[in-house]
């Protein structure tokens, strides 16, 4: 089951480490932060890199939760596993899915390309295919998407890069 563990905002990748080092490998499995690409201008040039898609979040596989919340005790940093009416629930399997066909594998949300028609947006290419529905702002300038995804029992609202190619 995939977990969803809170964090402060910033602290995640000290925060994933410490669980790899201190926590037992039949209690977490696995342990990752979903990234996205995105395109930065600066000394003349696009540059490409990666940022956190949910800032202040990290997750974990495990099938124990009570011995993954008693060993998440001896991080160091707030963490707190998410839940719903003070249960920890796991993520659904269509988050769960929606998670791997977004940025697969390794968990990277790779730049998509897409053109304007008729003041509507259409993904030619890259993970937001197919996903439009969810664009609810662009910004062509900083080659940027705003997204608002149903996760955790709310909707958060994440960036993703998005390059238009043309406008029609």
């Amino acid at each position: 089951m995939w977990y969803v563990v809170q964090v402060c905002t910033g602290t995640e990748e000290s925060i994933r480490t410490q669980c790899q080092k201190k926590l037992s490998p039949p209690v977490m499995k696995d342990c990752f932060i979903p990234y996205y690409e995105e395109k930065k201008r600066y000394k003349g040039e696009w540059h490409t890199r990666q940022r956190v898609l949910f800032p202040g979040y990290i997750f974990t596989v495990s099938d124990d939760i009570e011995a993954l919340q008693e060993q998440l005790k001896t991080i160091i940093g707030l963490t707190r596993l998410l839940g719903t009416g003070g249960e920890i629930t796991p993520l659904t399997d269509r988050e769960r899915d929606f998670l791997l066909n977004l940025g697969g594998e390794e968990q990277i949300v790779r730049m998509s390309e897409g053109v304007i028609e008729n003041e509507t947006i259409r993904i030619t290419s890259g993970p937001l295919k197919g996903k439009e529905a969810y664009i609810r702002k662009i910004d062509r300038h900083k080659r940027k998407a705003w997204l608002e995804l149903p996760m955790f029992g709310r909707t958060q609202r994440v960036e993703a890069g998005l390059e238009i190619t043309e406008k029609r």
